[in-house]
């Protein structure tokens, strides 16, 4: 008989006692002989009767009752990890970067984890060292090395938050969220140790040198160039933000040397606008005007005191410290075609590095961050890029931007002693390299 019903029936007899002690529920063998059911039914006291139903429909109920599995039920959470997930938890990230990363070749190991992360082995640690004080410092619940090759696996292949999410299990609003900080991070506290003006004479006087023997131009330190980078704005802005391509953007500024590395950022502008705007706008432009940058290396050409000097395309204003071409279609005399195609050749060098930079960390192409974020998103990402050339990763394949167009720039009233500078400069430049390079 089923424990329940025992236990029931118990219960009902310590019940009757206490309700009518004087008439037995179970009568003892001897008194059964002469009782029958029937005298229960026709007994004076309502409890024999009471019971009696009672008993009965516990046991209609017990009957109907299914027995019990002692089989352990089968699991069917709902939120039961995506097996896609598992490869991407924070115990395969540690077996991945400890046990496993060991176990492999040097070369092996780099090439994978360019291929997950952007960038090889040694130069993840070196930014995970540099960023893990920080990181600890805002009580995040993850790991730090965890965080960071999250946060490079998105600006490598250019995922969305809500991809990454699917991922690592996490909720889209927390991959945004440690997207944000790790990107705030590389663009405050690192960039200024991996993103600096050549001041110092021995740096200054490699990158001149090697710029010279590029183009044959002495005291060139720099190329400048602006680049749009796509974004997500929605109606916001309106055009403001459209670009001369056509789509959504905001304006990247950079200054490159001879290595294809930044030693200056600027992102201050929508996509509408031009060249010239962003330059005027940029904290580069105001130290250069004020003579807040000085370059201790002036050589004389034909009689000028020329000092360190970038150059650009005809979209910038000539100055006294920017270069520009004569003409944009070639049709200056054989010196100043000449002078144009050098320093155009000097100004290939921020052409490629912009090129790597959009190709090493994809998300630039088409970026998915917030518009209030994607400035740092972008410095950050020029940070990387600089790490990547010191420590001489192998260059992906680059990304080519649409050939590019518009006017010429024009010099503002307090840009005149600059320009008419720049001309005499730019001139002395012209006739010196056209007779070097007649007389060989």
């Amino acid at each position: 008989m089923d424990e329940s019903f025992m236990l029931m029936l118990s219960n009902l007899l310590h019940l009757h006692n206490s309700l009518d002690p004087s008439t037995p529920l179970l009568s003892s063998p001897s008194s059964s002989s002469g009782s029958s059911p029937s005298s229960l039914l026709s007994s004076s006291s309502p409890t024999p009767l009471l019971f009696f139903t009672l008993a009965s429909l516990l046991s209609y109920l017990a009957s109907q009752k299914k027995p019990t599995s002692t089989k352990p039920p089968t699991s069917t959470s709902t939120t039961s990890a995506n097996p896609e997930s598992s490869s991407f938890s924070v115990s395969a990230f540690r077996a991945l970067s400890t046990e496993h990363i060991w176990s492999l070749e040097a070369p092996l190991r780099d090439a994978q984890w360019r291929t997950l992360y952007g960038l090889s082995y040694p130069v993840f640690t070196t930014v995970v060292e540099k960023l893990k004080p920080h990181i600890t410092a805002s009580n995040l619940s993850l790991p730090s090395d965890y965080a960071v090759s999250m946060v490079l696996s998105r600006l490598a292949h250019g995922f969305s938050a809500k991809t990454l999410a699917s991922r690592y299990s996490l909720e889209p609003y927390l991959i945004s969220k440690i997207t944000n900080m790790v990107t705030r991070l590389l663009a405050t506290k690192l960039y200024p140790e991996f993103i600096k003006i050549p001041v110092s004479r021995r740096r200054l006087i490699e990158t001149t040198q090697a710029f010279e023997e590029l183009t044959s131009l002495p005291n060139m330190c720099g190329a400048i160039d602006g680049s749009p980078i796509k974004v997500r704005c929605g109606d916001i802005g309106g055009n403001v933000y459209k670009c001369r391509y056509g789509y959504s953007s905001v304006l990247l500024q950079v200054v490159a040397d001879h290595k294809k590395m930044f030693w200056d950022v600027c992102v201050k502008a929508p996509g509408g606008s031009d060249d010239a705007s962003h330059l005027r706008e940029s904290l580069l432009y105001n130290r250069l005007v004020s003579g807040d940058v000085v370059w201790d290396k002036v050589i004389n050409v034909r009689g000028h005191h020329v000092r360190p000097y970038i150059v650009g395309d005809w979209c910038y204003p000539l100055l006294s410290f920017l270069m520009t071409p004569f003409s944009p279609n070639g049709s200056g005399t054989p010196a100043q075609n000449l002078f144009d195609g050098m320093l155009m050749k000097g100004r290939s060098v921020v052409v490629d590095a912009i090129a790597l930079l959009k190709g090493r960390w994809k998300i630039l192409q088409d970026l998915n961050v917030g518009l209030n974020h994607a400035p740092q998103t972008i410095v950050a990402c020029c940070v990387l890029h600089n790490l990547c050339q010191i420590a001489r990763e192998p260059e992906p394949e680059a990304w080519k931007d649409p050939d590019e167009g518009g006017v010429p720039a024009r010099v503002l009233e307090n840009e005149k002693s600059f320009h008419y500078f720049g001309d005499s400069l730019r001139q002395a430049l012209t006739d010196d390299l056209h007779q070097r390079l007649s007389s060989r």
